[in-house]
């Protein structure tokens, strides 16, 4: 683990270090390719099982389950909203009165599986469809094992169909680590991936890094919070300041090492987080 205050090098550090030709799968909280049509169950690959368990219950194309193909509301190109340009002013977005901002044509949601229809299914949250499609005639093997991946890292209550550009920094590296994770990259680096979590989720993605480690993955993780601090195996802490006054390793050892020195600054926040 990568510790250090802000601008003390800790990027440049792992940049530096780590040859590009090391299976290295990297995951920032830069912005994620793609349009204001994309989503979660379109990002990670999981609408495709999906449309095609619709199309088999159903004896038509998969296509048509897919808001931006042939199953596309004629009104709104299956946008489910009308973008409306005001010139010098910021556009407004109304929703669409053909298809009520389900994005898809009227027939297609005739269509039932497990007795919902398409859009019904990406109105859920990550948590209610790794139950949806985990057991019973709704079952989907494929697009459960990705729910269940997106469920590890914290993203349960995410829509399927909620647009990428609605997600925070910390949600778009989360759901980058649940893509990435069937990977067969060796070095996973993650920056800060606690942001914005509740501490419950704090521990949950602990339980993930864990399970990457145990599966011989290597895990370097830049990160501030203390609870992730407390969990590493080896903590490498740079300062003593920013800037000119940073990139130098002022600490490197365990934890409970760093705990006990009181060496450095995040020693000292370490050690009051652990003994409160």
């Amino acid at each position: 683990m990568i510790t250090g205050v802000a601008g003390s090098g800790k990027s440049s550090l792992v940049h530096g270090s780590v040859p590009a030709d090391a299976g290295v799968i990297e995951i920032d909280q830069g912005a994620i390719r793609g349009s204001r049509r994309s989503n979660p169950a379109t990002y990670t690959g999981l609408l495709d099982p999906i449309r095609k368990a619709f199309a088999k219950a159903n004896g038509v194309k998969p296509a048509l389950f897919s808001a931006n193909s042939e199953g596309a509301c004629p009104g709104c190109n299956g946008a489910g909203v009308i973008y409306t340009d005001l010139a010098m002013m910021a556009g407004v977005a109304t929703t669409c009165e053909e298809c009520e901002g389900k994005r898809f044509q009227a027939a297609v949601l005739e269509y039932r599986f497990g007795g919902k229809d398409i859009s019904e299914v990406l109105a859920m949250s990550v948590a209610q469809a790794e139950e949806f499609l985990g057991s019973g005639e709704a079952r989907i093997p494929a697009a459960h094992k990705i729910l269940q991946r997106l469920v590890d890292v914290g993203l349960g209550y995410l829509r399927l169909g909620q647009p990428l550009t609605t997600l925070s920094g910390g949600e778009r590296q989360r759901l980058k680590l649940a893509t990435h994770m069937s990977e067969k990259g060796g070095i996973y680096v993650l920056d800060e991936p606690t942001t914005g979590l509740h501490l419950a989720d704090v521990e949950q993605l602990l339980g993930l890094l864990d399970r990457l480690v145990e599966a011989g993955k290597s895990v370097i993780v830049i990160e501030h919070h203390q609870a992730v601090m407390a969990h590493a195996d080896w903590i490498i802490d740079l300062g003593p300041g920013a800037g000119h006054d940073g990139g130098r390793i002022v600490f490197e050892g365990t934890p409970a090492d760093l705990v006990a020195s009181r060496a450095t600054l995040t020693g000292e926040h370490l050690a009051d987080y652990v003994e409160g």
